[in-house]
């Protein structure tokens, strides 16, 4: 077994519903991150394969591990590849992974405030008030894991911007934390997000303009195979390529999984409000 099989060990349990001959039963392995967005489409989709008839497992790896594990076949298929921030770990297996459709456009990171904070509408204009934006006595920006790709692009803005500001970095989840509470309050705050979140569903926010193009934008977003298996599983294929999401629809999804605090109700009270648009997906044909 190789190393990568063994990192991929545990599995969710597929939502297996009546299946065409072909689908009933077959196993496909969908690699995941612990994104919103990702844990919301990845059981979105488990749910949707499930009624079609296939054992869809969720493996959470590293980025590393995701595209290692698609090129060497231990993973089927991954539902969130950005392009081109991404390229840097699709080059390298170009030839053994295949990028298929465009299911969501004009993805994008930023730095966001609330829209009540009057005054700030690019990353440049927060030079002038970064005392609104002190907390334990210093200019902050709220931030996710260090070494994530908008983390980066954070401290490039802070430099290339000139900004006092220092950038805290923790979890997506104390981020939001802190959005939470400064929205109740309404206080200035300035976090990193990228759309699609959920967050945009829930609070009125505005994404600040980025002259100098620190922050990745107008990214698509596709899903991604191992080499060949969309001509081994060309109905598969068909409603996956078939898929295509607004910022709305997503956003709505991600909220309803935060409401409920989980990922399999929330997906599927969201497939249930959306039947005719799923349906749309599944009834593609190859």
């Amino acid at each position: 077994m190789s190393p990568i099989r063994l990192l991929l060990a545990g599995a969710s349990l597929a939502m297996i519903g009546i299946a065409p001959a072909g689908a009933a039963g077959k196993p496909v392995t969908i690699g995941t991150n612990n994104w919103a967005e990702n844990i919301a489409i990845s059981h979105m989709w488990q749910q949707l394969l499930g009624e079609k008839g296939y054992d869809v497992t969720l493996n959470e790896v590293s980025k590393p591990i995701l595209f290692g594990g698609l090129a060497e076949g231990d993973i089927d298929i991954s539902l969130e590849v950005w392009l081109p921030s991404d390229n840097s770990f699709v080059e390298p297996y170009s030839d053994r992974i295949d990028l298929h459709d465009t299911w969501y456009d004009d993805a994008l990171d930023a730095l966001v405030v609330p829209s009540y904070v009057d005054d700030i509408n690019s990353v440049a204009d927060l030079e002038r008030h970064a005392e609104d934006f002190e907390y334990q006595g210093e200019p902050t920006i709220f931030g996710i894991e260090p070494g994530s790709t908008i983390a980066d692009e954070a401290d490039t803005a802070i430099e290339q911007y000139a900004l006092p500001f220092r950038q805290l970095s923790s979890s997506e989840t104390a981020m939001m934390a802190q959005l939470k509470e400064a929205y109740r309050e309404k206080q200035p705050i300035v976090v990193t997000l990228w759309q699609p979140h959920w967050a945009f569903a829930e609070y009125d926010l505005k994404v600040l303009e980025d002259p100098k193009k620190t922050f990745s934008a107008g990214e698509q977003i596709k899903w991604v195979s191992h080499h060949g298996f969309g001509d081994d599983n060309p109905e598969l294929k068909a409603m996956l390529d078939a898929w295509h999401m607004t910022p709305e629809q997503l956003s709505q999804l991600m909220l309803e999984i935060e409401n409920t605090g989980d990922p399999d109700k929330g997906a599927a009270q969201w497939i249930a409000d959306n039947r005719e648009l799923v349906d749309g997906w599944l009834e593609a044909k190859p």
